[in-house]
């Protein structure tokens, strides 16, 4: 992972806010301060790419999750994958269930670990949430999610230091 970081650090500024807010775990939560503090972007321009390039994985996930868990489902190796990422969905996703679309928001749109459009498109699949609902919802999370990083970035809330950049 520290070298496909090294990486995309090397490209652009465009692309390479794009790339990390795509990669699971990092989204933007780790591209948005990525964007400014690495390659000197101003939050508008970084909000935008960093939205963008999270909403970029959202929609093959929710459109191949179902197929690739029937179709694959069956192969042990991928089953333990599988079963892993939809028991993590089950557990941090209790509100989505109760309250579907604004549970949705929320869950992806508070910037916490194991939140964010991978997980929630996964959560959305394991909770039979169709895709007319689920992609709106997801995007209005990482646009929540979005703001609430650069208005903490911005504030220098260093909450996301960690982050290898």
């Amino acid at each position: 992972m520290h070298t496909l970081l090294e990486w995309i650090r090397s490209l652009p500024a465009v692309p390479s806010v794009l790339l990390m807010a795509m990669l699971p775990i990092v989204e933007l939560r780790g591209a948005i301060p990525f964007g400014v503090s690495v390659h000197g972007l101003g939050y508008g321009q970084t909000y935008l790419l960093a939205v963008l390039g999270n909403m970029v994985p959202v929609v093959p996930i929710l459109l191949l999750l179902g197929p690739l868990d029937r179709v694959l489902g069956h192969w042990p190796p991928l089953r333990r994958f599988l079963d892993w990422v939809f028991e993590r969905s089950r557990r941090k996703g209790a509100m989505i269930q109760r309250v579907e679309f604004w549970g949705l928001v929320l869950f992806v749109g508070i910037p916490l670990p194991v939140t964010g459009a991978w997980t929630g498109a996964a959560a959305a699949y394991v909770f039979g949430l169709p895709l007319r609902r689920s992609l709106p919802a997801i995007a209005l999370g990482v646009c929540l999610a979005g703001l609430v990083v650069s208005l903490a970035w911005s504030a220098g809330i260093g909450i996301f230091t960690k982050l290898p950049l």
